[in-house]
Order: C-alpha cells, then structure tokens, then sequence
C-alpha cells in the first residue's frame, strides 16, 4: 500500500477522522474489517495496535509532507528517496568541510539560505546575518541539534550539550564564574604556561619550517586544566600522558562519528573497535575529574574548619572551586552537574583557543608590516629594551592592534566553524518558511565572508575592526563566539589567554609563514584546522 493512495483517498480530512477512513479504505480493499470478523479473528488488544500504528504512520506521513511541500521552494542539491543528499555529504571532514561551502556559493549565494537532506533529516544551511539572526536571537530556538549528542557520554547535558529549564538554571549559576576578577587571577597562570611554551619553541630556531599548532595546543590544554580544576598536567612536558592521550583519542572519536552515517546509531557504534576505545577515554576522563572534584570538596572544607597558612590562603581559586562554592552542598549542583560543566571547560577552553592562537600567528607570518605593527605596539607597552616582564591585566587592555589582529583572525578563521540548533517551531526567515523540527546550520566561515559587509572578504585586514569600521555593521555578521542567548559564556577568557600567549611569542620571535594560504586545505572538525597544519619558520627577535 501506498502513502500516495491513501492520500488520494482521504483528501483534506481531520487527524480525527483519519483512522476511520483508513479503516474503510482496507475494508473495501481486503474486507477485513468486519465486525463478526474481528471478534472471532482477531485479538482486540492486535486491533488496537495496529489502529494506533495506522494513526501513527498517517500522523507521520501528514507532517513529512507538510515539510516537503515548505522544501521545494528552498533552494538546494536534489536528493534521492530515503537517501537524501547522505551520497554528497558522507564524506571525509576536509571533504565535507569544502562541500557544505561548496553547496553554498551554487545554491545559497543570493538568500543567504541553502538545504540539503541527511536521510530523512531536513538541514537548512544559513550564511547571511538576516537569516542567522531569527535562530541564535531567538529565545525559542536555543536547543542544540541532534548532531551534538555524540558529546553526551563526555559532557554529559552541561552547559554546552544541555537544553530547557537545567540550561538557564546552569547558565545563570555558571555566568558569575566569569566575573573580571577571576579572569585577572588567570593571567598569570596563562603568562607562566606561555613561557614555557616560548622555551620549547625555541628549539625549532634554525629549523626550516615547523607545525605550530601542536605546540599551541599542549599549552592551552595546560592553561585550562589548571584554570578550570586548579590541577596541572604537564601537558608541555609529557603529551603521552593517560589523560592528555584521552582528550586527543576521544576528540577524533567524536569526529569520526559525526561524520560516518554509521557509526551514529548507538546499537551499531557499540558493535565496532572504536566504542571500546571511546569507553577507556570516558573512564579515564572521568575517572581524573571525579577524583579532582573529591581532593578539592576535601581541601575547601579543611580550609574552613583549620587554621591555614598564608600560602596555603592565597592558593589560586579554580573554576571548579566557584562551581563547588556554589552548589550548596549539592542542592544546586551534584559531584556529577560539577564534572559536566568541567569537563565543558576542558573541551571548550584547549581546542579553540589554540585554533585562534595558531591561526593569528600563522597569518602575522604572511604579513610581516602588519606584525610590525603588533611589535610596536608591544614595545609601546612594555618598552624598547623589554625585560621579560609578565603582562599584566592593563596590559592586555592595552593591546589594541592585537586584539584587532586576533577579531581578524577569527573572521576568516572562525575557530568553531559551525553551530547548529533544532528549529523548535515553524520560523519565517525571508521568504521561506522553515518547519519544525529542521535543523539549522550556521556556516561561519561563509557568514563572514558576505562581501555585501566585508568588502574584499579574504583579505586579511585587521583595521576593519576599528572603532569606526564596526559602526552600522549588522550584530550578526560576525559572530565568532556565537551570538544570543546561547553565546560564549567564556569569550573574555578566550581573548585574554590568546593576548598572553601571541604576545609572549611575538615578543621573543619574528614569525614567518612557510606556505602560503592558497596552498593550505581546510578541515572542519570540532575546530578549523589546517589538513596538513600550519608551518613557520620562528627566528629570535632583535631588541
């Protein structure tokens, strides 16, 4: 039987009514709806489910057209039945990366608005500040897609992953956390970590050319393992450690999955090699943060009951400190709400800023005067014959040219490239209506590329974040922290941990780009990164 049929069958009747002439549909085409039938044939509790399934499916099959019909008028690759567009998008992550770009500049140029089908999936792809805007500013729509639940085993519903009543009552326990105060306690964990990165770049002196984005990313992952659980791991000086290992192997996982139609079912995913791999990283995850989460309950209530020293009174507060202070012995957050917003932490607070660390250093190395004018900044504040000394808080504030150079950065390359969110009810965005249930792609790269707002768009050019520049500029056309009421809730972190370690570098090396941006490959995976990653040359910097 098919759904056709059955539509030219029942036209433009009531949910209602839809059981009954379904039934007289298969009492016409089989007679076995009859009354004396049923009751000497037929269980009544089989009855009843097979009407409830009919209901079901006609259910299914009202709204499936529904979204078809709202479908058609936006523009996108056709897709196959059942399929979708799954044989052009199940694709490597470079590949997959370069498509959805792709799709956008053939199908989504003009309105900013593009669709493809995964299965039966409905995606909309948005890469124009008036279409993002009726999604990420709306409060309706702050739901994560589905395509973040692979995070769940790790995050599990925190502040990144969560949705409804436990996301507002986290997010507004959590925003105090960030307070300027705090952030000023940071910098100085930022400033040792980036002099020990300094030390081991120093190494590569002399060398032709070297990746740099390994180097950056061991030593963000110290910065925000001893900012967020006031716990070092020595990334920089051991990156085979267990726990270093597993941030790594469970990263990869978690893109491996995204991208293989396979592997996202949970039945099937437990059936492979890889399930086993991503439990031993969970235990090993967990099992460091649940056991940092207990010393520090135990430390905080020792401090309170005994007489300290003064070192021991001035010890650095973590996040996790705020967090345990703030969950009332476990009526406002449990041991386990603690490790989810810690572990966010962890997962948010290495990769990302290592992206847009490395990225700004690679692009001040493709163009040696607008690092000049980062230098001279630099020597500005820290004088000509500089002696090393640690930046402070008014220091950073100070580093005007930087932080244009960083804002730069992020336009071209947005260090997460794409933010996704359930369309929670029908929502108009220009002329098209997208249904419920979609779900909506924000596609950064491409929405700070609108040459409409960014003229010359791939040009690296800090001074378009001059005071001046930024005036009139759409709020959503750039939005590399995300924007709404689901935005970054740690971007002041981010910008001043990224100001100490560009800064740090910069002050004792000339960076110099080994390749040139064309021949660089994009990949976007949980961050942007360089396929084959970003390579330089550092030489020591003359006073």
């Amino acid at each position: 039987m098919q759904c056709d049929s059955l539509q030219s069958i029942l036209p433009d009747v009531q949910e209602s009514s839809v059981i009954l002439h379904v039934c007289v549909f298969l009492t016409k085409k089989w007679s076995l709806w009859d009354a004396t039938v049923i009751s000497r044939k037929m269980n009544p509790w089989l009855f009843v489910v097979l009407v409830i399934l009919l209901w079901w499916i006609c259910r299914w099959w009202q709204k499936r057209r529904r979204v078809i019909k709202y479908f058609k008028k936006i523009p996108g690759p056709p897709g196959l039945p059942i399929l979708g567009n799954i044989v052009e998008l199940n694709v490597d992550h470079d590949e997959l990366f370069q498509r959805l770009m792709a799709m956008r500049f053939l199908w989504g140029h003009q309105e900013g608005i593009n669709k493809a089908w995964l299965g039966n999936h409905p995606y909309v792809f948005l890469s124009k500040a008036t279409t993002v805007e009726p999604i990420l500013g709306s409060n309706r729509h702050i739901d994560k897609s589905s395509d973040y639940r692979f995070l769940q085993p790790w995050l599990g519903t925190g502040l990144l992953t969560g949705s409804g009543r436990k996301w507002h009552n986290r997010r507004k326990i959590l925003t105090p956390t960030f307070h300027f105060k705090i952030l000023e306690d940071f910098v100085e964990i930022f400033a040792e970590q980036t002099e020990l990165l300094v030390n081991k770049v120093s190494c590569e002196i002399g060398q032709d050319s070297f990746n740099i984005f390994p180097y950056v990313t061991l030593c963000a992952l110290d910065i925000i393992c001893e900012t967020a659980m006031g716990r070092q791991v020595f990334a920089q000086y051991d990156s085979d450690s267990d726990y270093v290992r597993a941030v790594y192997e469970i990263g990869s996982i978690i893109q491996t999955r995204q991208a293989t139609l396979w592997y996202h079912p949970d039945c099937l995913f437990r059936l492979t090699s890889l399930y086993k791999k991503h439990q031993e990283c969970i235990r090993i995850l967990h099992g460091f943060s649940n056991k940092v989460i207990a010393e520090r309950r135990r430390e905080i209530k020792r401090t309170r009951n005994e007489t300290v020293s003064e070192d021991e009174g001035r010890k650095r507060l973590a996040f996790l400190d705020l967090l345990i202070e703030a969950s009332q012995n476990g009526t406002s957050l449990s041991d386990e709400d603690i490790r989810e917003e810690v572990d966010t932490f962890m997962f948010e607070g290495h990769d990302t800023t290592s992206s847009a660390v490395s990225w700004t250093l690679y692009l001040l190395g493709c163009h040696p005067n607008i690092q000049n004018e980062v230098v001279a900044e630099l020597a500005d504040i820290f004088g000509e014959n500089d002696n090393g000394r640690r930046a402070t808080l008014r220091d950073l504030q100070s580093m005007k040219c930087l932080e244009r150079c960083i804002k730069e950065t992020l336009r071209l390359y947005p260090s997460v490239p794409l933010l996704a969110r359930r369309i929670s009810e029908d929502v108009r965005i220009g002329k098209f209506l997208i249904p419920e249930g979609t779900t909506a792609m924000v596609i950064l790269p491409m929405l700070h590329r609108d040459p409409a707002v960014f003229p010359n768009p791939d040009k690296f050019d800090p001074n378009r974040f001059l005071p001046e520049n930024c005036t009139g500029r759409h709020p959503y056309a750039y939005i590399p922290f995300s924007a709404g009421p689901r935005n970054c809730i740690g971007q002041k972190f981010a910008l001043l941990e990224e100001k100490v370690i560009i800064s740090g570098v910069l002050r004792k090396f000339k960076i110099e780009a080994a390749e040139r941006r064309e021949e660089i490959s994009l990949t976007g995976e949980l961050v942007i990164r360089a396929k084959n990653g970003l390579h330089v040359r550092v030489t020591r910097r003359e006073r």
